[in-house]
This record gives C-alpha cells, structure tokens and sequence, in this order.
C-alpha cells in the first residue's frame, strides 16, 4: 500500500469527470488499499479517485473512529428515494481547512461493486449518504465549494492558492 498525493483545490484535474471501471481486478484492488491508506493518513472518512489523480470511478469511506468500517463503492449509480434536503457541514480533503453547511437530499438508494465486484443495492441515510453524494461530485468533477456563493468561493481559492505558493 502507497500513500498517494491529494490533489488540492482550485487544480484543474479535480474537474475530470471519472471513467466507468470495467474490471474489478488486482489493479483495482490496489487502487483501494492505496485510497484507504491516503484517507486514514489525511484523517478524512470519503475519498474518490479522481482526488488522488486516478480518473476512474472508485470511492472509498470509512466513518467509524477506530477505522474498522471501510466501504468500497465502484462505478455506483444513486438514485434519490427522498428528496427533501438536510444541511451537514462538510470539508474536503481536496479544499483542506475549510468546511461549510451544505444541503444534500437526505435519503438515496446506491447500486454499486465493491471491492470484489459484488453488486451492492441499498438505502442509505444520515452521514453516509451525505459523505457518497460529495464523493460522487468528485467523480464529475465537482467539488462541495462549487454549492457556495461566488464570493465565498473565490475567497476559499486565494487562501488555498496563498497556501500553496507558500509550501512551494
């Protein structure tokens, strides 16, 4: 397993829509153990791909604190079941040190693989729900700072550039 780079906001791949993986195989697998290893050593709960710079649909979460529920969902597909919004407070490990109250349906079905390329068909609500639709932005090249004001927005993306310049 690798610890990988997270790319950072405003870099330009973050807005790469992701590909549909077509086998689930070793390579894959990899893929996971590396995404989990990256999330757990940044202290983040959800990871995509397309963070990291691999462009293919693969998401990772884990919400437990002692790290013992990870989660694999690839290529999923969600469907809304209520939609009805619910603000949470949300960061992400690709605009770190910034976090805002986003609203996000509260309740949605996934069909999905995980990690074996099983098929996974359920509900989901509350946090997961919440952590799977913000991943699944980054699997379209969105990202959570993209449902805030233009103000707030810009402002997020001089402090991250300042930031940025400042490390290099």
């Amino acid at each position: 397993m690798a610890i990988r780079k997270i790319l950072e906001f405003p870099d330009p791949r973050l807005r790469t829509r992701a590909a549909r993986v077509d086998v689930v195989d070793t390579r894959i697998q990899i893929l996971i153990d590396d995404m989990f290893e990256t999330m757990y050593d940044a202290n983040g709960i959800g990871l995509a791909a397309s963070q990291i710079d691999v462009h293919e649909q693969v998401i990772v979460i884990d919400l437990s604190s002692d790290r013992t529920e990870p989660r694999v969902f690839i290529n999923p597909e969600v469907k809304i079941t209520d939609d009805s919004l619910e603000g949470f407070e949300e960061g992400c490990l690709s605009v770190p040190g910034f976090s805002e109250s986003v609203e996000r349906p509260k309740a949605i079905t996934v069909k999905a693989l995980d990690r074996n390329g099983n098929v996974i068909d359920e509900q989901l609500t509350g946090l997961l729900a919440v952590c799977l639709q913000h991943e699944m932005d980054h699997l379209q090249g969105k990202l959570f700072v993209d449902y805030l004001s233009p103000l707030k927005r810009q402002r997020i993306r001089q402090r991250l550039e300042k930031e940025q310049r400042r490390r290099a």
